[in-house]
């Protein structure tokens, strides 16, 4: 397994750590708050945010990979069509064959055109394949950093309207 993969697995099950923290925390009497360790969250947390700028090079990584792929398909169209170029000079400067070579030139080049235009439509799936697959990973670690947060901001909120209400039993 990549290091890649291996980072975005860790960012999964360290939220999922997180999650089993606070969902098996043990219950204030009479209250649906909980007590954590403070310490074990927030180094949790911690190596959650580690985790991420990984992510974020992984995604740099993927579209250099892209860039280079369409780079190198541009060079061998390039090569190609000069090539065919080339090779339709050599039947053209035959007198004999004058009117065939105009027509396996044209041949020549338009498939290097296709070729070209294939590999080019290669890189940009390539690359729209791999970012999409990025958005996807993206995506559900954001949604669980949300649902982590607002847990913890319902707990909050529970805490305070607890203290509240025993604020005001008291009085």
């Amino acid at each position: 397994m990549s290091k890649e993969a291996e980072q975005g697995e860790s960012l999964v099950a360290i939220l999922a750590e997180l999650a089993d923290v606070v969902s098996s925390a043990r219950s204030m009497p009479m209250s649906a708050s909980v007590l954590v360790n403070r310490a074990e969250v927030l180094e949790l947390i911690d190596s959650a945010t580690a985790v991420l700028p990984d992510q974020i090079t992984r995604a740099d990584s993927v579209v250099a990979d892209a860039d280079s792929v369409l780079q190198r398909a541009r060079r061998e169209a390039g090569t190609i069509v000069e090539k065919a170029k080339a090779q339709a000079d050599e039947l053209v400067s035959r007198e004999a064959v004058i009117a065939e070579a105009n027509e396996r030139a044209e041949r020549i080049v338009s498939d290097a055109e296709e070729a070209a235009e294939k590999l080019s439509r290669e890189a940009d799936d390539y690359c729209d394949r791999q970012l999409a697959q990025f958005e996807i990973d993206l995506n559900s670690i954001a949604g669980q950093v949300a649902a982590g947060r607002a847990r913890l901001m319902e707990r909050a909120r529970t805490r305070a309207s607890n203290t509240h209400a025993d604020g005001g039993e008291k009085e």
